[in-house]
């Protein structure tokens, strides 16, 4: 087959404006003619070395409200960097749409190609078709609702002061990572929305606002009674969305305090699978970076200089040092995400008799790329590791399962090795260490009695015998005590609902 030959892209290390049209332009028909990629609208955006320290600080957006932690970070960063000891990025890219690919204005010609391959076709193909970029994000409206964002916690300082402002953001970034829900419902989230319906929360709530209600005396003894079960059901528990249970049932939080618990765990929601498709998201990044740069190379649009270049960035992305390496910390996603996608479409392509057993329904189908798109818009990192990771990758990478349990003292032992059972284990316990329910503490409220001590109890369910760090524990409970403006009460369970550890908060509350 014949590779039709394109003119060179540049010549050299220099580029301009001009020049990063043309790599666009060349990606954009690799893409579209060989891989079928489909992307949201693009927007290149060439920043310095102390622009990018920034976009560090504030996870990259482009928009971002004020905070402390921010600053804190960046001057971190700065640090390591102006020392040599952190080199920076490529380039940052946001799920948007246009979807903002930020690219580091001291990258090389060719550097710049293969970030504009990896990023603006990439990340920016997973991250419209991932169905779980579908449930939980609006790429249409995040810029809009981080502006909002912006502007309204400016307007909260400027009329509460910055001190209490900055304490609530403290408590709610605390509890950033359990201000999530797990499971879509069948409402799609409309960041655009959030601003007119902040404009009504407010305005009814002024209607609605009587300042006589406050002298008359409650009549306790004609309020009815509810049992226990009935009043947790009112209150909707048990709850594992935290914050959402705080923005709506606090009793001593002002109203533009649950609005800016909103926005944190809105701004959570947004970033909840980005967590759960590292290896994907890197890998098909990888991959589509790799596919084209390889076949601008082909047809002659870059040197041969310019495609060294090119693998001596591409190989150090994805590098994996051995397990009995000193340099080994973990596996690299990029390297797993990667080496995965290239090992199916060898299964798809060319298979052979080991991977027709364990994958009959692609092997040698013969539509590599309708069979990538297929896999990567229908998993995650989990999923994906469980249900494609071949044996054959297994002994490529030397992988085996070494257990050390504390508990029985029995020092380390290889429990998995290369056999069938082994595989089977193998790909499990990989595949848990990126499942979040198998990962990440579940912790939910449980019970809160609003007409008595008004105590807030949560529990830990405790998997795999795992208990939470004790200071870690108690200072986050701190946070969560100032938000809920009484004690609260910790308690980890296992399996069997018997309590293991308590940890007990008395609440400061928050100065108003």
């Amino acid at each position: 087959m014949m590779v039709q030959k394109m003119e060179r892209l540049y010549d050299g290390a220099e580029w301009d404006f001009r020049m990063l049209r043309r790599a666009y332009d060349a990606c954009a028909e690799v893409a579209s003619s060989e891989l079928g990629l489909d992307l949201y609208p693009s927007q290149l955006e060439v920043i310095s070395a102390e622009q990018m320290l920034d976009a560090y600080s504030a996870t990259g957006m482009p928009i971002f409200y004020k905070h402390w932690s921010f600053g804190k970070r960046f001057a971190q960063h700065e640090k390591l960097y102006r020392k040599g000891l952190q080199q920076l990025a490529y380039e940052i890219v946001i799920n948007s749409s246009p979807c903002m690919c930020y690219l580091l204005e001291e990258n090389t010609a060719t550097m710049q190609t293969l970030t504009i391959a990896h990023a603006a076709f990439g990340h920016n193909h997973f991250f419209k078709n991932n169905y779980l970029f579908k449930q939980w994000s609006d790429a249409e409206g995040i810029l809009d609702y981080l502006s909002f964002a912006k502007s309204y916690i400016a307007r909260c300082e400027e009329r509460y002061g910055s001190k209490i402002v900055e304490r609530t953001l403290d408590s709610a970034h605390a509890l950033m990572s359990h201000g999530i829900f797990r499971y879509p419902s069948n409402k799609k989230l409309k960041l655009r929305e959030e601003e007119g319906r902040e404009r009504e929360r407010r305005a009814h709530e002024e209607h609605n606002f009587n300042d006589l209600w406050r002298t008359v005396p409650a009549n306790v003894k004609n309020t009815p009674q509810l049992n226990d079960d009935r009043r947790r059901a009112l209150l909707g528990l048990p709850q594992e969305n935290i914050l959402y249970f705080l923005e709506k049932t606090a009793p001593r939080l002002s109203s533009w305090q649950r609005e800016i618990l909103r926005i944190v765990r809105r701004i959570a929601q947004y970033f909840y699978p980005q967590g759960q498709t590292k290896v994907m998201n890197e890998g098909v990044a990888t991959y589509v970076h790799y596919r084209i740069m390889n076949s601008l190379y082909e047809q002659g649009g870059l040197s041969d200089g310019n495609f060294l270049e090119f693998l001596h960035s591409h190989t150090n992305a994805v590098f994996q040092p051995s397990y009995d390496d000193p340099w080994f910390s973990g596996l690299n996603p990029y390297f797993l995400g990667f080496e995965m996608i290239r090992d199916i479409e060898r299964i798809i392509t060319a298979p052979e008799e080991e991977d027709r057993q364990w994958f009959p329904e692609i092997a040698g189908v013969g539509q590599p790329m309708s069979v990538l798109r297929d896999i990567w818009a229908n998993y995650r990192d989990e999923s994906f590791i469980a249900q494609y990771l071949s044996p054959r990758l297994m002994r490529k990478m030397r992988m085996f399962h070494l257990r050390d349990d504390p508990v029985q003292r029995e020092g380390m032992k290889v429990e998995a090795i290369h056999d069938e059972s082994g595989y089977r284990r193998v790909r499990l316990e990989l595949s848990r260490q990126h499942d979040v329910g198998w990962r990440d503490p579940n912790i939910e409220v449980v019970d809160v009695d609003l007409a008595g001590d008004r105590r807030l109890v949560l529990h830990h369910h405790v998997v795999n015998g795992r208990l939470l760090d004790g200071d870690e524990a108690m200072e986050v409970l701190q946070h969560l005590g100032d938000l809920w403006g009484y004690d609260v009460l910790l308690c980890e369970i296992d399996p069997s609902q018997v309590i293991l550890k308590s940890h007990l908060h008395v609440s400061r509350g928050l100065v108003t």
